[in-house]
This record gives C-alpha cells, sequence and structure tokens, in this order.
C-alpha cells in the first residue's frame, strides 16, 4: 500500500505533502529512545541546581570577541545605515525595559538577541515567580559604551531583575548562559552583560552538513569522502546501545555542491579528532561521563564548547568513548551534504554525530523519518537499487522537500528553544 502510495505521490505534490505531514503528526506521539547509551538522543529536564557566577566572571571563559564566543565586531550600526534592518524591536510584556533615552532604542536588537532574551524572560518568571526580566541597555546609537561595544550592532544587552534584588545576579547570569546567550559577563554589581553571535556569522548563517571532505568508514574497513556517498552505502555508526554497527545510507537531506559556508570545527584531546560540520547541526555530548548515571544528549555544534566530551571511535576496544573537546573554530568551506542513515547516526572523521540538524530534539527528527525508512526498506525488496527512493528521495540539489516540510510543521508545534536560531535559512540559500 505504502507503495503504491509513493507512485501516486510522485505525480500529486499536494497529496504527497498531507500523506507525509499526517505520517509525522501520528509518528510525533509514539517516539522512543534512540541511539547509545542511557537517554541517547533525549533533551530531558532533569532537576538540577544552577550554579551561580561569581561577580566579574563570565561564560565561556573566552574574550568576548572571539570565535568561541560572540565573534568579532562588525561595525557600529546607525538609524541611517543600511544594516538598520537587521535590528527589530523586541515587544515582549515579560521583559521591562528601562529606556531611559525615551527612544525605545534599548527594544531594538538582532534577531538572535531577541530570541535569547525572551527564552531568558520564561527562565527569570520560572525561577522567581512574580520578578520580570529588566534591560538597562540594548542597542547604544548615542556613543555610550566603549570603542567596538556590541551593543552598537545591537548584540548586547545588560540585564537585571524587575525587583533589582543583587543577590539574585548571580543566578541570573547563569540562567542568561542556559538560555543560550554566547557570553555572559557579571561585569557589575549592578548589572550582567549578554552578548550574542552575529546573524550572518556561524551560528546563524549555516545549515546542518558536513563538509564534502569528511571521510565515513564503509562496511570493507575503506574509508569514502561524504560527497562521493551513495544510497545503498553501509557506512559505521552506532545502534540505540551503543553499540558500533553498520548503517545504509537511505537518503541525502542536503547535497549542495557548490555553496560556501561557514563550518564549526571541533577538535578532541586524545585520541586527538577533528569533526566539522555546520551550527545546525546535532552532536552528541556525554553529560557526567564519569558518573554512574552519565547519559548522552544532542546539542547544536554551536553550542558546543570546550571540555564538553563527544564520542569517538576507539580502534583498539572496538566501541565508542568519550573524549574532552579541546577547542573550537570555523573554517569556511564549498559544498555540504547530509547523509542520513537507517539509524539516524554517523560516524564522520572518527566521531559519533546525529544525521539531523535545525530541530534540537534527535528522537523527535529520527522518528519523523521513519516514512524514509520504512520506503528505503520495502524499495529495497521490491525495487532495483535506484528506484522510487533513489528519484525521489535522494538525488536531489539543496535541502530535499521533506526535512524542509517537516522543519516548517516543527515551527508549528514546537517551542522556538527546540529549533536552531536561523533553522535552515542557509540551507535553502
Amino acid at each position: 500500500m505504502l507503495l503504491l502510495l509513493l507512485l501516486l505521490l510522485r505525480r500529486r505534490s499536494r497529496a504527497r505533502a498531507a500523506l507525509v505531514a499526517l505520517l509525522c503528526v501520528s509518528l510525533a506521539s509514539c517516539g522512543v529512545a534512540c541511539g547509545p547509551g542511557r537517554g541517547y538522543g533525549k533533551n530531558r529536564r532533569h532537576p538540577r541546581k544552577l550554579t551561580p557566577l561569581v561577580y566579574k566572571q563570565f561564560v565561556p571563559n573566552v574574550a568576548e570577541k572571539t570565535l568561541g564566543a560572540s565573534g568579532r565586531y562588525e561595525g557600529k550600526i546607525t538609524r541611517n545605515s543600511e544594516r538598520f534592518k537587521e535590528l527589530s524591536p523586541n515587544y515582549n510584556p515579560d521583559i521591562i525595559f528601562k529606556d531611559e533615552e525615551n527612544t525605545s532604542a534599548d527594544r531594538l536588537m538582532t534577531q538572535r538577541c531577541k530570541e535569547k532574551l525572551n527564552s531568558l524572560a520564561i527562565s527569570v518568571m520560572n525561577q522567581w515567580p512574580g520578578v520580570k526580566l529588566r534591560v538597562t541597555e540594548g542597542w547604544d546609537e548615542d556613543g555610550h559604551h566603549l570603542e567596538e561595544s556590541l551593543h552598537y550592532e545591537g548584540r548586547a544587552v545588560d540585564i537585571t531583575t524587575s525587583d533589582r534584588d543583587k543577590s539574585k545576579y548571580g543566578t541570573l547570569s547563569r540562567l542568561a548562559v542556559e538560555a543560550g546567550f554566547d557570553w555572559v559577563y557579571y561585569e557589575s554589581k549592578a548589572h550582567i552583560h549578554c552578548s550574542v553571535k552575529a546573524e550572518n556569522s556561524v551560528a546563524a548563517k549555516s545549515g546542518g552538513c558536513f563538509p564534502g571532505g569528511a571521510r565515513v568508514t564503509l562496511e570493507d574497513g575503506t574509508q569514502k569522502r561524504v560527497r562521493d556517498l551513495r544510497v545503498g552505502d553501509r557506512v559505521l555508526a552506532a545502534d540505540p546501545r551503543g553499540n558500533l554497527v553498520f548503517s545504509d545510507v537511505i537518503m541525502f537531506l542536503d547535497r549542495d555542491v557548490d555553496t560556501r559556508r561557514v563550518f564549526h570545527v571541533i577538535e578532541t584531546r586524545e585520541p586527538r579528532r577533528t569533526l566539522t560540520l555546520t551550527a545546525a547541526h546535532l552532536l552528541f555530548v556525554v553529560r557526567n561521563a564519569t558518573a554512574p548515571g552519565s547519559h548522552t544528549v544532542a546539542i547544536f555544534a554551536s553550542d558546543v564548547r570546550p571540555g564538553h566530551r563527544v564520542l569517538v571511535v576507539d580502534h583498539l576496544l572496538g566501541r565508542l568513548r568519550a573524549v574532552t573537546v579541546e577547542r573550537v573554530y570555523t573554517e569556511e568551506h564549498g559544498g555540504s551534504f547530509a547523509p542520513v542513515t537507517t539509524e539516524g547516526t554517523l560516524v564522520v572523521d572518527g566521531v559519533l554525530a546525529s544525521c539531523y540538524a535545525a530541530i534540537r530534539d534527535h528522537t523527535w527528527a529520527h522518528w519523523a523519518l521513519a516514512p524514509v525508512r520504512w520506503t528505503y526498506t520495502l524499495g529495497s525488496f521490491l525495487l532495483p537499487k535506484g528506484g522510487i527512493v533513489g528519484d525521489e528521495l535522494v538525488e536531489v540539489g539543496g535541502v530535499h522537500w521533506y526535512p524542509r516540510m517537516l522543519y516548517h510543521i516543527g515551527t508549528w508545534v514546537l517551542d522556538a528553544q527546540a529549533l536552531h536560531p536561523l533553522g535552515m535559512a542557509a540551507s535553502s540559500s
């Protein structure tokens, strides 16, 4: 039946979208754990005690205008400049804006800054019922800050709580870190400084892919570049229990041989591995790796920091093990590829990654791709290689219609925090 439907869908795009949407809604309600180890792929919220920042502490522990934090200064934005359109007003009623200039300048900020601030506002109300987030400084058009301040670009805010209780500011700083600000500084006993990356920087202008030169391991032990992979190739991945297995490549979510993009490069300590992937791609990080209750969660590559622990292949032991990330930086590459395996995981350049991107929950993404796995399985039995699967789901340029549709469904039914800040914007460019 599914095979017949797929034959019809090749000619009827509206019916195709309706059917897949129905399948996705039904699948979203029956998701189960997927991936290696306890809690793998889940973003379950465990009750935990927040560790407040101390006065003059900043997170991450690097300079604000470096790649590991909010990135370089890109120039002052004025009301008459072309870049002024990058700023948008924030009218969130759960945030108090001081606006001492009475120009609403403090409400203007980049989209990324706005999203992180709105997320923080929710955390503040949850942490202290009856208390709101307060912004004392936002975009600065009057030159009140130091030269090359990110306030001039609408990428920085200074915050307090509405009750101005200074005893809360250490915890407020930690909440800002948790909300996803790229740099948080307990700068003054009167406020907290937070900033974000530029919209055209690594965290914003990227889809969820690997560069074409990244390598995977085939079942015969040889290596192959991602750009050369084909449907049906069996590559090294991991099953739900964390065992290394070989899994079929069933489609490409993105296959772009030309466009240049900015990629995150994540380097680990011994054994030294270097993984290159775009900011919105999901990567597995081990929480409390040395503790009995350790578990693995999927986070965006743009959220990976030195000190995180990722899973790499230990060739001597023949299994995965957690190693510490030593350095994160960026590079630009031409071409981007996002293969999907039946397991939903892939070992690239010796590091285990998810096959999915843009949506934070690996488990949800894996189950949403179940119709593709069914189609591939049926096609492998009933059709020669490259049949419906090859024509309809694989050999395409750019982002495939199916993940694009899933992402749009996600924007309707998921909380904004579950999506990468600019999602699939670069993938569709």
